[in-house]
This record gives structure tokens, C-alpha cells and sequence, in this order.
């Protein structure tokens, strides 16, 4: 086919010359187009300067609407837009001299970027035979590995059902778990990674939040009878290509088991997309839970023939003692199945964050009792495990009995505020918190900051019960829930009455209006900031940012007004914290695992160098 016309070529590198005169570094958000590719894109090569590239790969030869001549179409090309490989071209076009676009083809040609940067990830799946086999986790101690090799690795989980969010740089909903992955990966976390987000809402419905934003509310038989094999599949297919065009790698996590034969035929978070990407599987198992080597074979053995020959490997996960005890039960199943274990991971200390409330647990030290209620719908209550980190105890309470040690009390997020303000009332936890108002400091964040106010419309039943609800009424704030959608945001502020940073996310579909009380934080910079959240002289504190105590100032301001000291020394940040931690989960990984064949696995052993 004829090539794009010659004007059409002089036109697009006088784009491309301007681009090298002014440019743009990393992501243009200020542009009416952005994003015209994906998320959190890098737009310092927006016009391209290979275009047209002709490349298979990444682009094909498409009709035009104007005249029908032949015209190359790059759209879903997204490698030029990855920050690696845009920076390293105008990297390396600087450093030879090269100021248009002709002189940068020349001096930087595609040939010795593809050199380096792969146009397509290569994929593993790492399955579990169980929720709880430690799927999460490794794919981060994957990550975390690949990135110390300089290789661009980047995790994907198309369904995670959790409460536990948090909001990307882009304004996108994803799991917390995800995140952490992104973090030990070092690259940003986006919406694309984790495109289908379930949030469970009691009973069998739960909100669907796809690519970053809500969707809609959903039971399980028409989640399973219609949604999956449809929609949720489109989604999770376009997302996947983007993740597969960002990096050297892409760690894919399944969920729950493959092997689920309830809903093995309508499931898009396991073997399909590991078909979809034409991945390699390794199957993970937690030697602590017990019946490792029946759950290996009895998986195996339920997979369909060509998705068993996907599994390339077995991890035994959380070993505590002497690995060898698990010789000739090793010896066994790989003869059995004709899958190589390829090592034993030791369990490991690590101080990460929890990805669902199953992690849910009382955390002691010698500092504040912290009473922080444990609401039937729960979500988001990493947020607490700052206050750890400085010494406070941390209990999760369902009574009021066990407030009377409290020296503080925390109200947590919720994915039912109206439900869960009836669960206090019903439990008589409701009469209990506001008994203390002024003897402890009381926090409600998100949720729990709607439940402290002194009242909670919902007239479209977005909540499931339409009306007005009355709050504990700790502050004189009234939260309207209007329409179906929501405020998903990072922010940054200082804390009003201290003046110490503060950063963190809001996830709510509510607005909250306050009367009569000083605000919580600033939020925002110079002549933009504006007030959120509210505070009383009784030690009344409400906020919708999610992450408000991971900086040091308003948590230790807290922790001041509970009459006891957090003891020791000051901690390092939690993201340090995460840090060292995340290091020490990969170190231990790296060391188990046959990381030679797991390279030869995932075709990057030309990589282990």
C-alpha cells in the first residue's frame, strides 16, 4: 500500500520540530486531548517522529475518511507515549545534536530503541490454587525483582473484589493492592491496571467501578449472567492491550482459583486473559493453610487440558521451618502433574498494607488504645496503619463494652454509610461514641465523618433505604447523597490548626455541608486552597481524606490529644516503611525461586545479566 502522502509527512514533522524547540516533559494535562491515548501518558512525543513507522505491531493501514486514500493509523500505538522510552529518545536526541525530526530519525533510529525497549510486554499469570495463596504479594515481589533488573515491569489484575481503594494521579479508582504492586514496580499506578474494581455493597450486590470510574450496581447472577462475558470482557481486553504496550513486562494476578468450576465458563480473571495475552502461568499455594500439595494437583486437575499446559510452574508460598521437609512431597507432585516447583518461599515479616478486610487485626503497642470501629461494610482501613507505625494499639471493636479502654475512637469508611449507621444504632455502639464525645478524640473519615454528622439525606435510595437518616450528631453537618457518581481525587493541604502537610485521596459519592465548625484542612495551593472537613472544641474530628494520618503532623496531633505519648523513637514514614519492606519480600522471592527458568518462562533471560 502507498505510503501517507508527502505533505501529510512534512506537516507531521513540523509538529514533531516544534515539539523539540518548546516540548513537553511527561504528561500534558493541561491539553484539551489529553488523554488521547491512555492515562498518565507521556506526551513528550506526541507527534511521532517514526510516523509512519509502518509497523505491524504497533499501527495498520486504514482508509481515509476525507479522500479514501491510504493513511497509517497509529491510535492504539502507545509505546512512543511510555515515559522510559519518550525520555530516553529526546535523551539521546539532545546529546547528539539533533533539533528536527529528520536529524532525530537519523541520529536515534527506531532500530536501537527497539533495541532496548520492547513494543510489546511479554505476560506471566501468576494463579493461585486459593484466595490467600499469596498471589498479591508475589506479583508485587515480581515486579520489585524485574524493575532491580532495569526491566519495566507493570501488574495487572483485571477483576479484585476489595474495599480497600485508593485514587491515581489521573483521578482513577483502583484496588489498594494494585497500587502497592505499581509501587514496587516503580512506575505509576493507573486505571488500566486494575479495570474492573468490585466493591461489595452486603449481601450479593456490589458497585462496579471499570476503568477508574463507577459504573453501576450490580447482583451476582447478572454480574456472571450478563455482565462478564460482554462488557466486563470488552473492558478487560482493552485494558490489557494498553498494560501490554507500557512496559517490558506485565505480572498479571488472577483471582480467587482457576479452577472454579461453578463459573469456570463465565470467569474473566483467570485463564481467559492469561489466553488473551498468551501468558505463561506459575501456580502459587500457602504451605501454611494446609493440603498444599492435594490443592497443586487437585487444580491442575481440573483445568482444562490447554489451560493446564499454560502452567509453567508452582510456587510454595509462606514456608516456615526447613524447605527440605517438602522434598518427597515435591518429588511427588511434579511427577504427578509435570509441572517443576520452582522453589519454596519463606514466610516473611513485612509491614505492608492489607488488601481486604480478611486482614483485618488488632495490632499492639505501647502507645494510645485506638477503638476503631469494625463496620459491617468496611473499606479503606489501611488508613490506620499510620497510628501503628507511631506505637498506638489498634483494635477493631463491634461492642461497646470494648470502648471503655479507648482512648481514642476512629470511625472508618464504609461502603454503606446508611446501613452502617443502622448497624450502631442496632449494636448500641451509637450511644456508646457519643457518650465520649470530649473525654476522647473521636475521627470519622469518609463514611465515618457522614455517620458523626447530624444528618444523612438519601432521597434516591442510592444507599439502599431512600429518606433522611439521623446522624450521632458529634458534628452539625448535613451530607446529601444527589446523584449516582462520584469524587475520586488526590489532594495535598496543610492541617488548619497546626500547620503541618497533609496528603491523601477522597473517594466518596456524597457532598457534606457544614455549620458552625472551624474546617479540618486546607487543601490545594496558595489562592486555591479551600476548606474540607470539620473539627469542634470537643475533639470532634471529620474528613474525606482517605490517608490524612500517613504524614506525621495531624497524626501525632491526635495522638497529643489522648493524654498519653506515642513511645520510642519517631518511626520512618509509611511509605519507607513500605519500601524497606517491599525490598525484603523480593530479596526472599529472588532467593527461593529457580529465577533462571522463571526468566526462561516469561522469555526474558537474555534479561538476567
Amino acid at each position: 500500500m502507498a505510503h501517507t502522502s508527502n505533505q501529510g509527512r512534512r506537516e507531521h514533522d513540523a509538529r514533531v520540530d516544534r515539539q523539540l524547540a518548546n516540548g513537553v516533559i511527561g504528561p500534558d494535562r493541561g491539553c484539551a486531548y489529553h488523554p488521547c491515548h491512555h492515562p498518565s501518558q507521556d506526551c513528550s512525543l506526541c507527534y511521532c517522529p517514526y510516523y509512519p513507522c509502518q509497523d505491524p505491531m504497533l499501527g495498520e493501514w486504514v482508509r481515509s475518511n476525507r479522500d479514501g486514500s491510504p493513511v497509517w493509523s497509529c491510535q492504539p500505538c502507545h509505546w512512543i507515549h511510555r515515559p522510559d522510552v519518550a525520555s530516553w529518545i529526546l535523551e539521546r536526541a539532545r546529546e547528539r545534536g539533533a533539533s528536527n525530526a529528520e536529524e532525530l530519525r537519523r541520529s536515534v533510529p527506531k532500530a536501537e530503541v527497539e533495541a532496548i525497549f520492547r513494543r510489546r510486554a511479554t505476560s506471566i499469570m501468576v494463579l493461585g490454587t486459593t484466595s490467600g495463596a499469596g498471589k498479591s504479594l508475589m506479583v508485587a515481589a515480581l515486579c520489585r525483582i524485574l524493575s532491580d533488573m532495569n526491566i519495566r515491569a507493570i501488574p495487572f489484575k483485571s477483576q479484585n473484589m476489595s474495599l480497600n481503594s485508593c485514587v491515581t494521579e489521573d483521578g482513577d479508582e483502583i484496588s489498594r493492592i494494585q497500587e502497592l504492586q505499581a509501587r514496587a514496580a516503580r512506575v505509576s499506578p493507573m486505571g488500566c491496571m486494575n479495570p474492573i474494581l468490585l466493591k461489595p455493597m452486603g449481601d450479593d450486590r456490589s458497585q462496579i467501578v471499570a476503568e477508574g470510574r463507577p459504573l453501576r450496581d450490580i447482583d451476582v447472577a447478572t454480574y456472571y449472567g450478563e455482565f462478564t462475558l460482554g462488557e466486563g470482557l470488552d473492558i478487560v481486553r482493552r485494558n490489557l492491550e494498553i498494560v501490554r504496550s507500557l512496559g517490558d513486562a506485565v505480572v498479571i494476578e488472577g483471582a480467587g482459583s482457576p479452577a472454579e468450576v461453578n463459573i469456570y465458563d463465565r470467569d474473566i480473571s483467570n485463564m481467559r486473559v492469561a489466553a488473551m495475552a498468551d501468558a505463561p502461568c506459575v501456580l502459587v499455594v500457602n504451605i501454611e493453610a494446609g493440603g498444599a500439595f492435594a490443592h497443586v494437583v487437585g487444580t491442575l486437575a481440573l483445568l482444562p487440558e490447554p489451560d493446564r499446559q499454560r502452567v509453567m510452574g508452582i510456587i510454595i508460598n509462606n514456608m516456615r521451618g526447613d524447605p527440605e521437609c517438602l522434598s518427597p512431597g515435591i518429588e511427588r507432585v511434579e511427577a504427578m502433574t509435570g509441572v517443576p516447583v520452582l522453589g519454596v518461599v519463606p514466610h516473611v515479616e513485612l509491614n505492608l498494607p492489607d488488601e481486604d478486610s480478611m486482614g483485618i487485626a488488632a495490632r499492639s503497642g505501647d502507645g494510645p488504645y485506638v477503638a476503631v470501629i469494625r463496620l459491617p461494610r468496611i473499606s479503606n482501613f489501611t488508613d490506620l496503619d499510620a497510628l501503628a507505625m507511631e506505637g498506638a494499639s489498634i483494635h477493631f471493636v463491634t461492642s461497646p463494652e470494648e470502648l471503655e479502654k479507648a482512648d481514642m475512637i476512629v470511625i472508618p469508611g464504609t461502603k454503606n454509610t446508611v446501613a452502617d449507621l443502622a448497624w450502631l444504632r442496632i449494636t448500641g455502639l451509637a450511644e456508646a461514641i457519643v457518650s465520649l464525645r470530649g473525654r476522647v478524640p473521636i475521627l470519622g473519615i469518609c463514611g465515618g465523618y457522614q455517620m458523626i454528622g447530624s444528618r444523612v439525606e438519601d432521597p434516591l435510595g442510592l444507599e439502599g433505604t431512600a429518606g433522611d437518616h439521623i446522624g450521632l450528631g458529634l458534628l452539625n453537618a448535613v451530607t446529601r447523597f444527589q446523584k449516582y457518581g462520584k469524587r475520586t481525587v488526590q489532594v495535598t493541604g496543610i492541617h488548619l490548626s497546626t500547620g503541618s502537610p497533609v496528603r491523601g485521596y477522597e473517594i466518596h459519592m456524597a457532598d457534606t455541608e457544614i455549620g458552625g465548625h472551624e474546617p479540618l484542612f486546607l487543601l490545594g495551593d496558595g489562592e486555591r486552597r479551600h476548606p474540607e472537613g470539620a473539627c469542634s472544641e470537643d475533639m470532634v474530628f471529620g474528613t474525606y481524606v482517605h490517608g490524612c494520618l500517613d504524614l506525621p503532623g495531624f497524626r501525632r496531633h491526635l495522638l497529643s490529644l489522648c493524654g498519653k505519648s506515642p513511645a520510642g523513637i519517631a518511626p520512618p514514614v509509611p511509605d519507607e516503611v513500605m519500601e524497606t519492606s517491599l525490598d525484603r519480600l523480593a530479596a526472599a522471592v529472588k532467593e527461593a525461586l529457580d529465577m533462571e527458568r522463571l526468566l526462561d518462562i516469561m522469555g526474558l533471560r537474555t534479561c538476567a545479566g
